[in-house]
């Protein structure tokens, strides 16, 4: 069952352990995206969920780690691996979607809400820097094939790039100051090419 939509109430019968998962990760993320990190508790997503606390903690040992796990389940499947066959093209495509949450005004405010709370919650820290890292692989991944098919050069900082490019979309997430529009998703990302040595971040 996709994020974001709690199944309806189940009225008796074995439920198969998946659809217990699913049904607490969604619910994790419509409370979150609600009433914020901080209002959220265990004993509200079972309730959501129509699971037993007790259950919950069989597969997370902590809220952090549960909303976390939830939000990186919703953004993978919002934002696959794009495989268009440039370095370019992934990019593009990948930064456009990344850019299309400006268009979820919730889904912003969930965003810097995360953000501020892995400043200040040691205990959330880490389980949210799990997850910008699990984001952080999909664009390593992206770059490191583009060295691989020779658009990009053997001697390129991947490491820095990927910084680069979710930099821009942190800042202006965070900072308000300038609009996300995917549409300019293409011109940041030849910006980012012609500085790993791409002339004009021209596809290949």
């Amino acid at each position: 069952m996709p994020i974001g939509k709690t199944p309806s109430r189940r009225t008796g019968g074995r439920v198969r352990s998946q659809d217990a998962q699913d049904a607490v990760l969604a619910a994790a993320i419509e409370l979150v995206e609600e009433s914020g990190y901080q209002a959220v508790t265990i004993e509200g997503i079972a309730a959501r969920a129509d699971v037993a606390k007790s259950t919950i903690y069989r597969w997370w040992k902590s809220k952090p780690a549960l909303v976390m796990d939830a939000y990186r389940t919703a953004v993978e499947q919002r934002m696959p691996e794009p495989d268009t066959g440039t370095v370019a093209g992934d990019l593009t495509a990948f930064a456009a979607a990344l850019y299309g949450v400006s268009a979820h005004p919730v889904r912003v405010r969930t965003l810097r809400g995360l953000m501020a709370e892995a400043q200040l919650d040691p205990a959330f820290a880490e389980p949210f820097q799990e997850w910008v890292e699990s984001r952080r692989a999909v664009v390593l991944t992206l770059l490191a094939r583009g060295v691989e098919r020779g658009e990009l050069p053997a001697t390129a900082d991947l490491d820095a790039a990927t910084d680069q490019f979710f930099g821009l979309f942190w800042y202006r997430l965070l900072v308000g100051h300038q609009p996300l529009d995917p549409a300019q998703a293409p011109g940041h990302v030849a910006q980012l090419l012609r500085g790993l040595g791409v002339p004009h971040g021209e596809r290949s």
